[in-house]
């Protein structure tokens, strides 16, 4: 019978006194509240003692204490199967390196002697997607697994085939790991939570700011046009660059768009500020001026930036050929520096506008913040990715062990580790290491921009910067004083300096509300209902004022029911 879930938060130094002090009786008792396979792995204790090699013993303590805490090294390589989620173009990966084998891996094996092997690679998505539920419907899921959502969590946790981390995440995680997942409030680790149990170590989705309208400053300065303050100035800027021609063969786009309107969190080319510019926030629940739940796609606000898009699409500042836009298309647009303007979070310069600086040379592009923060809005987390351990593997407690390594230890405590470091200046993809999830605090972008600044304000030694942020430092100081002229060294100084520093003096955003077991999922035919709404009335195919029908549709058909159900509550 499994032991009760131990709650005491053991240090490595305390523990090694104790098993060693005790005789390794601790081996004895098995482990407590781990998997059969895991006193599988502690039964070489029950060889009597003096049977056992002096090495045996010592790898016997140096297992338990591997087992219980962050940083405890495996006595024996660990080998666990993954699902991999792989990023495009190989995540950015150096020439040779593998899913398998990089600067990840190969930290984590030297630190922890863990090693996954790959079960599928396969990109975010359906692809991805559809081979997880197969995995699941088969019952036959790897040892660790990336999975998204919290439906799909708490399927798996009430089928019995996942295994209850609460132990994993007091023991195998650090102080500074449990304040990075507290600074989100309790929504995102009570999202993984279920009876009190953790059955999951959820990303985190660290608060990315405002989106940012980011324009062809070299362009502007040709015009001899004035920087813009407002949107208003900045789609008068647009309508310039398309009636002068700045791209050459009538090929010029003032604004890129993308059909989707609305990117979320993790893409670019939509149309996110001129929403905010509103007051609306299509696509989310939110509350209204009474405090009551709707759905922001519904709103007035929504009504008046639809109206405001058809404007600059009448007036061509907007893409007219947006609607046969793919964003493969736009990215190549974009890549032969044909767009003037689009809007993108402070990481744009990774991806794509350093592919305009390969291709065109001469292209500068300049951040520029025009909208205000969003509303607040609740949060369903069925978005979100989770990291799940098969029922019955043996060592759960990698995945604690795992983020602490790559997430404490790289970056506030081992000052060598260049190599993961410089991933991060030369615009590897986070989905090269081995589990996709981040770990940081919920303003951690803001921390290390300012920190940065503060090293080159004189107000801050290097030494005192962690090692991603020293990493940031050295790639944008390096950019500024022009002893590094790379695309990725200017994509590093344009995120991290430019774009982040006018996130910061506009103020951070606000937390997500909660639903709780509230799904808030739009269905599809609504779904499909509003992005034909939306693009209707850009277009001109269908007058402002058929917005009033559409909510009212939308409503009738699933809408009014739908809202009646969601509601801002603590996950249980």
């Amino acid at each position: 019978m499994r032991k009760k879930r131990c709650k005491k938060r053991l240090r490595k130094s305390l523990l090694t006194k104790c098993f060693i002090s005790a005789g390794l009786a601790a081996l004895l008792l098995g482990s407590c509240g781990k998997s059969e396979g895991q006193e599988r792995t502690a039964s070489k204790a029950d060889v009597p003692a003096a049977s056992r090699t002096e090495q045996e013993k010592k790898d016997s303590v140096q297992m338990v204490e591997a087992i219980h805490t962050p940083y405890g090294k495996y006595p024996e390589t660990v080998t666990y199967t993954l699902g991999k989620i792989s990023g495009a173009n190989h995540a950015n990966l150096p020439v040779g390196a593998t899913y398998e084998d990089n600067a990840y891996t190969q930290y984590l094996k030297k630190m922890l002697n863990i090693q996954n092997k790959d079960v599928f690679e396969l990109e975010d998505g359906s692809t991805y997607e559809q081979a997880v539920e197969m995995a699941i419907e088969d019952n036959d899921i790897p040892d660790v697994l990336v999975i998204k959502g919290r439906d799909t969590l708490k399927r798996l946790a009430d089928r019995g085939m996942i295994e209850d981390l609460s132990q994993v995440y007091e023991e195998c995680t650090t102080d500074r790991i449990k304040e990075m997942y507290e600074s989100y409030g309790d929504g995102l680790l009570g999202s993984a939570t279920f009876d009190g149990k953790l059955y999951a170590f959820p990303d985190t989705v660290i608060d990315h700011g405002t989106m940012l309208l980011w324009m062809r400053a070299d362009w502007i300065e040709e015009l001899g046009l004035p920087e813009p303050e407002t949107m208003e100035d900045a789609m008068e800027i647009a309508r310039r660059f398309v009636e002068e021609d700045m791209a050459g063969d009538n090929s010029t786009v003032g604004l890129a768009c993308s059909t989707e309107l609305i990117s979320g969190s993790s893409s670019t080319y939509g149309a996110d500020p001129i929403f905010t510019e509103f007051g609306a926030v299509p696509g989310k629940w939110t509350l209204d001026d009474t405090g009551n739940v709707v759905y922001g796609s519904v709103m007035e606000e929504t009504k008046a930036a639809l109206g405001y898009m058809h404007e600059l699409y009448t007036e061509k500042i907007l893409d007219p050929r947006f609607l046969l836009r793919s964003t493969e298309n736009l990215d190549q647009m974009v890549a032969e520096g044909k767009c003037g303007a689009l809007f993108g979070y402070w990481w744009a310069p990774n991806n794509p506008l350093s592919t305009t600086s390969k291709g065109n040379r001469a292209a500068v592009w300049k951040p520029y913040l025009l909208s205000g923060q969003k509303k607040a809005v609740l949060e369903s987390y069925n978005d979100w990715q989770y990291v799940v351990v098969r029922k019955g593997y043996e060592h759960p407690e990698v995945v604690g062990k795992y983020v602490s390594v790559l997430f404490d230890y790289t970056r506030y405590e081992d000052l060598n580790a260049h190599d993961i470091n410089d991933y991060f200046s030369m615009n590897v993809d986070p989905t090269a290491r081995p589990m996709n999830i981040n770990v940081d605090y919920w303003d951690g972008l803001y921390r290390t921009t300012a920190n940065i600044k503060q090293v080159m304000d004189g107000e801050m030694r290097v030494q005192e910067l962690n090692g991603m942020e020293r990493a940031y430092y050295e790639t944008s100081k390096s950019y500024m004083n022009g002893t590094l002229t790379t695309v990725n060294a200017w994509a590093a100084y344009a995120s991290r300096i430019q774009a982040v520093s006018l996130l910061s003096e506009s103020g951070r955003g606000t937390l997500p509300l909660p639903m709780g077991d509230a799904d808030g999922e739009i269905p599809h035919h609504l779904k499909r209902l509003e992005t034909e709404t939306f693009l209707q009335i850009i277009c001109g195919e269908k007058p402002l004022n058929y917005f009033d029908e559409f909510v009212q549709k939308w409503y009738e058909e699933g809408g009014a029911e739908l809202t009646a159900t969601v509601h801002t509550v603590p996950c249980p």
